[in-house]
């Protein structure tokens, strides 16, 4: 409707007006090309600097979102490029008309390497974040293996002493029960001290 308004189209002909539209058309294709552009961008940054798993998923679902309008961008320029090679292999057009059509098939060709360098950046940005997810989930397993295992001894010793066996001496000595107090908290402590060295913790 623009190119109406500002050119006058009384002189073209069918073919002037479909190569218009599939200069526009093109044009539009570029712009929304650097438009996933800057939102990669600014997800990049979201996934580098990001330290929530609620970041990381909405940073996925937006990265799925991109790719599909890059395929759909892809089909698009695709499917121009082939009606145009069309119109030029039949030789249906003018010199004038002809050499406009191979510019655009320039401006195609020019664009392809672009929108599959953004399919690049999605799967780059996808296995970051993924491995990002990984690696907090793996400290969240970590911290509660640890703690499991810091457990461990002091419940083995509870349970010990919870049998209700008829030999128990420790159950008729006066200082047993805070004994076995003091053994449990130095059973969880050992192991506790020991990751802390280790830096598991």
């Amino acid at each position: 409707r623009m190119r109406a308004r500002s050119q006058s189209m009384v002189d073209g002909n069918a073919y002037e007006l479909l190569l218009d539209l599939f200069e526009t058309k093109i044009e539009q294709l570029a712009d929304e090309i650097e438009n996933i552009y800057s939102d990669l961008e600014q997800l990049s940054r979201v996934i580098m600097e990001g330290h929530q798993g609620d970041e990381y998923d909405e940073a996925l679902s937006t990265l799925a979102e991109l790719e599909d309008i890059g395929w759909k961008v892809r089909l698009c320029l695709m499917d121009t490029q082939r009606a145009l090679n069309f119109l030029v292999r039949k030789e249906r057009l003018p010199g004038g008309q002809l050499e406009q059509a191979r510019e655009i098939l320039r401006d195609i060709e020019s664009l392809l390497p672009h929108n599959e360098s953004l399919f690049q950046k999605v799967n780059f940005l996808m296995q970051a974040a993924m491995g990002f997810i990984n690696i907090e989930q793996n400290r969240i397993i970590k911290i509660f293996s640890v703690v499991s295992v810091v457990f461990l001894p002091p419940t083995l010793v509870a349970s010990s002493y919870g049998m209700n066996f008829e030999f128990m001496p420790e159950l008729k000595w006066s200082f047993g029960y805070p004994g076995a107090i003091i053994f449990m908290i130095l059973a969880g402590l050992a192991p506790y001290l020991y990751f802390k060295r280790k830096n598991w913790l």
